[in-house]
């Protein structure tokens, strides 16, 4: 099969589109042909080797994170699909590869793709739909009338996260530029902060919960807008102790991750907040929760652009360059 695969770390050149071995099929698998797939930071991130310590990918590997496509063979142990079926998913942190003509994904990580969605549709959000459930449900447990702060609103994980928080009740305010005001609005922002007219930690306060996607200073400001007993819960800040005990992470790479985040745990331990960091995991069951709130048109994905597979490589620097004027940009395949 063709595919995209990352031949040496910490070079965009590494990149290369190329013949690979089909994939194996496991009892569990579900084969599937990709019809979509999205671009994420993530891939970048995994490409130049920044996540080494947590995914240690041994080269040459397959790239991506999203897909969206049809079932093509199943495994013996495989009760939830068939072949013919239009599904959408997020492999496992330990089997990515979605820029390829094919991928084998545990049936656990596989969702029916909603209806009312196209195949790039469907492919822009398992990795930000599913991050958004397990910051806003399963970590925050976002109740009616809370305050929930998004950065990034019209990015891909902003406009989905607006989208359940609002679903969930909360009140939301969310950053973002001038020209994408008006979209986040749409999304369901009651409160929107230009960020090249205002900075967000003088006009927010007393929120319940941010939702950081940036880091750096972002994430330290976001500290000034929470409530005694807030929370920030960061994708893009540093790993923490809980995290690397997730990973099942050895004594030293813990005190690694917890050493990491010794600073900004210590300024939120001094505003009587917490910090966490969450580095979202593949799931079926919330993907199929995911999809009744799409199917009834409560969540919609944002699409920018969509490139040609043999253009890979050109939507990955599209991302990178911050070119994408709102939502996921998606890798169409012949």
């Amino acid at each position: 099969m063709r595919a995209f695969t990352v031949e040496r770390y910490g070079d965009k050149a590494g990149v290369r589109v190329g013949d690979v071995p089909d994939p194996e099929v496991g009892a569990e698998d579900v084969l599937v042909r990709i019809h979509a797939a999205s671009v994420n930071p993530l891939d970048s991130m995994i490409r130049d080797g920044e996540m080494k310590a947590i995914l240690p990918y041994k080269v040459p590997f397959v790239l991506g994170n999203d897909l969206a496509g049809v079932v093509v063979e199943v495994g013996a142990a495989v009760t939830r699909f068939a072949v013919g079926d239009e599904v959408f998913a997020r492999p496992d942190k330990d089997r990515i590869g979605t820029f390829a003509e094919l991928i084998a994904v545990h049936q656990d990580d596989v969702a029916i793709k909603p209806a009312t969605l196209t195949m790039e549709e469907a492919a822009s959000l398992p990795l930000v739909a599913l991050t958004s459930w397990q910051v806003l449900v399963e970590r925050a447990h976002i109740q009616p009338g809370q305050k929930v702060l998004i950065h990034a609103g019209s990015g891909g994980l902003g406009t989905i996260a607006i989208q359940l928080a609002k679903e969930l009740g909360a009140h939301v305010a969310t950053t973002t530029s001038t020209a994408n005001v008006e979209l986040v609005e749409r999304l369901g922002a009651d409160v929107v902060v230009d960020y090249k007219k205002q900075a967000f930690e003088t006009v927010l306060h007393d929120y319940d919960v941010v939702l950081d996607s940036l880091g750096g200073e972002t994430l330290k400001k976001s500290l000034d807008v929470l409530k005694p007993g807030g929370k920030v819960i960061s994708v893009a800040g540093p790993p923490d102790a809980a995290f690397a005990r997730e990973l099942g992470a050895n004594p030293i790479v813990r005190l690694v991750m917890s050493a990491l985040s010794f600073r900004i745990r210590r300024s939120a331990r001094r505003h009587n907040v917490t910090y966490s960091f969450l580095f979202m995991k593949a799931g079926g069951d919330q993907l199929r929760e995911l999809t009744h709130l799409i199917e009834a048109g409560r969540i919609r994905p944002v699409v920018d652009t969509v490139f040609p597979f043999e253009s890979t490589r050109e939507a990955l620097e599209y991302v990178e360059a911050g070119r994408a004027k709102a939502g996921k940009v998606v890798v169409k395949m012949p």
